[in-house]
């Protein structure tokens, strides 16, 4: 038997066989053999749909999670998207003292698939763009006030005040008029997506028939080679506004209107983004300052055959550091008379200053593939996802650079979803 596996894995190399699997009828888990066993170390991506803090949460209290990436195992999905998980806060610790972490410990217990329960044993591998960090046991830890940008401006204050305590004063009242002080508790809303890994081997035995109501029924798309004429014409590589460089590759299209296209990505749980402008530029510096999210955080200007995007989306958790974000743009094109969107979409894995561009800098995760999986997965999750196809694009480079030197690795193919 094959190891099981996520669908969101480096190269997406799982997408053709999500595709193949949801056009042929095999994607059902009723349809899994009896007895299948997920090893040690399989990824369970999940997303929380209960609220959890490390200042009001408490032991023994339940919350519930939902599997938002199919496990595949021999090529057949056997734990769907939309598979519960059910668990119990284990243990929890708020920021009491400035140089105290806060801690979170969770117990995934219960895989709910239909009316059928499954007990697992898991612990967190990662929490998604968080500031947080996981141990080696699970537990998610806070950050400390004295690890942020704002503790690193007051000891620099403090310094100052040494030989110009008049000056220190003044801008000891500037920063806290502009910076909220940041605070070290765990507060996790509804949303926030995690990575489970099971610490044993987990049996599952054919699923109950309505488990079959979990998985996307999409259908085929007529006209496969028009399609793929269509995915293989269009731009491949966007341009930074300023300077203007080569940057992001198109990696996804979109079939549907503009009013689909924003309910769907309202439904998988992302934010749209701010325009760029001194409100925006210093809310963002401020959630740099203060190591917090900003949900609608604008994004850098890329021109596709010299427009900049019509719709730009994005999610994020509690640090501006790290986001999954995309920029979309509207082509001249249809498709069966729908409208014609391509897609650009990167996950921003850290942030740098930058002496070139004299700001901050997000840097991306070089395999850009995992986040095209990752908004793909999203969307199908929704259910307004009708067709998934895969189109092979020759013609474009598998390793390129984007406008801030981060280097692009991709298999090169464009994922088309219609609405």
């Amino acid at each position: 038997m094959k190891p099981a596996r996520s669908s969101w894995l480096p190269h997406f190399v799982p997408l053709a066989v999500l595709c193949a699997c949801f056009l042929s009828g095999r994607a059902l888990a009723q349809e899994a053999p009896r007895g299948i066993q997920l090893p040690a170390g399989t990824e369970l991506h999940v997303r929380l749909e209960t609220k959890l803090t490390s200042n009001n949460s408490k032991p023994n209290d339940a919350f519930e999670a939902l599997v938002i990436v199919p496990v595949m195992a021999d090529d057949r999905i056997v734990v769907p998207a939309g598979t519960k998980i059910q668990g119990q806060v284990k243990d929890v610790r708020a920021a009491v003292q400035a140089d105290q972490r806060a801690l979170l410990d969770l117990n995934f217990s219960d895989l709910v698939m239909g009316n059928a329960k499954t007990k697992i044993a898991v612990k967190v591998a990662d929490v998604d763009n968080a500031r947080e960090s996981v141990n080696e046991n699970g537990q998610i830890l806070g950050i400390l006030s004295s690890e942020t940008l704002s503790a690193q401006m007051d000891k620099g204050i403090a310094k100052l005040s040494q030989k110009y305590s008049g000056l220190a004063d003044v801008l000891q009242a500037v920063k806290g008029a502009v910076v909220k002080e940041t605070v070290g508790d765990i507060d996790y809303e509804p949303g926030v997506e995690m990575t489970l890994k099971l610490n044993a081997p987990l049996k599952l035995n054919a699923a109950p028939a309505d488990a079959a109501n979990l998985g996307p029924k999409l259908e085929t798309i007529a006209d496969q080679s028009k399609l793929a004429a269509l995915a293989t014409v269009q731009p491949f590589q966007t341009v930074a506004q300023n300077p203007p460089k080569p940057s992001d590759v198109t990696n996804m299209m979109f079939i549907g209107s503009e009013e689909q296209l924003t309910a769907a990505f309202k439904a998988a749980g992302w934010s749209t983004a701010a325009a760029l402008s001194a409100t925006s530029k210093l809310e963002t510096m401020r959630a740099i300052v203060e190591a917090r999210g900003y949900k609608e955080a604008p994004v850098s200007i890329l021109l596709l055959d010299g427009k900049p995007p019509d719709l730009v989306f994005q999610k994020q958790n509690d640090t501006f550091a790290q986001r999954h974000h995309l920029r979309i743009w509207r082509r001249p094109d249809a498709f069966q008379g729908k409208p014609v969107w391509v897609c650009a979409a990167t996950h921003d894995i850290g942030i740098e200053f930058s002496d070139e561009n004299r700001t901050f800098i997000h840097k991306i995760d070089s395999n850009i593939d995992r986040e095209r999986a990752k908004v793909v997965n999203d969307l199908l999750l929704t259910g307004m996802v009708k067709s998934l196809a895969l189109v092979q694009r020759p013609e474009v480079p598998t390793h390129s650079r984007n406008a801030t030197g981060d280097d692009l690795e991709t298999d090169a193919a464009m994922a088309v979803l219609v609405f």
